[in-house]
């Protein structure tokens, strides 16, 4: 009988651990698109899309920096791309927020994301569209 309360105890407390819902992520990739239209001039997101003046970002997440096929990166990018640099959300979102402290020299012409909020939503929205797990 003990054993049964212990348990119940142990699952009610597992139970009360907030979990970020499907609701929220999908409220915050829905803003991230809206802040994804300053990209969308050089960026597509869709499997097989173009590049642009930017490399298409489908596929981003766990993608070493520098690495789209038929894609002209600066030289720096390349770079990094070759001394590991791999796109995660720990490393998109410094990029993100500033991308030539990340990459100096890079051609992307993008004063980046200073809004913690649009940042968080921006990255929900890639995740989302690139084909990223949530």
């Amino acid at each position: 009988m003990r054993t049964t309360s212990v348990i119940i105890i142990a699952i009610s407390a597992f139970l009360a651990i907030p979990f970020p819902s499907s609701v929220a992520f999908a409220q915050e990739a829905a803003a991230g698109q809206r802040v994804f239209n300053q990209c969308r001039a050089c960026h597509t997101v869709e499997l097989g899309g173009r590049n642009g003046v930017g490399p298409n970002l489908h596929g981003v997440f766990g993608r070493k920096a520098g690495s789209v096929e038929g894609f002209r990166y600066s030289s720096p990018m390349r770079q990094k791309g070759e001394q590991g640099l791999s796109w995660t959300e720990e490393t998109l979102r410094p990029y993100l927020q500033n991308p030539r402290e990340v990459v100096p020299g890079t051609n992307m012409a993008f004063n980046g994301i200073r809004n913690e909020q649009q940042l968080n939503d921006l990255i929900a929205y890639l995740k989302q569209a690139t084909g990223a797990s949530p």
